[in-house]
């Protein structure tokens, strides 16, 4: 059995991964589904690709952006994606990285 001290050195606290904390994605990974409830009551869906066991939220303003630059580049295979701010302020840019060779 561990000691109080051990367990606290030891513990690493619950985080949620983002795609933007990838350097670079592949839009063909598999997209899931996943239910949350970030500590309340409610529970809501969230999207998320899954990369060595770890799970990496993709928000609905990534899915619509990598959308748009589908329609200009349809052969688009990567995209690396830029976070700023936090909570209700934050924003993603979604940056296009490479592409198939016809």
């Amino acid at each position: 059995m561990a000691s109080i001290k051990q367990g606290a050195e030891a513990y690493v606290p619950p985080q949620t991964l983002n795609i933007a904390d990838l350097e670079k994605v592949s839009i063909d990974m598999d997209l899931k589904e996943g239910i949350g409830s970030e500590g309340t009551k409610d529970q809501f869906k969230y999207m998320y690709v899954e990369i060595d066991k770890k799970k990496y939220r993709v928000p609905g303003c990534v899915l619509g952006s990598i959308k748009a630059l589908l329609k200009k580049i349809p052969a688009l295979e990567f995209v690396s994606v830029i976070k700023e701010g936090t909570g209700l302020q934050t924003r993603y840019q979604v940056i296009p990285m490479g592409q198939k060779v016809k």
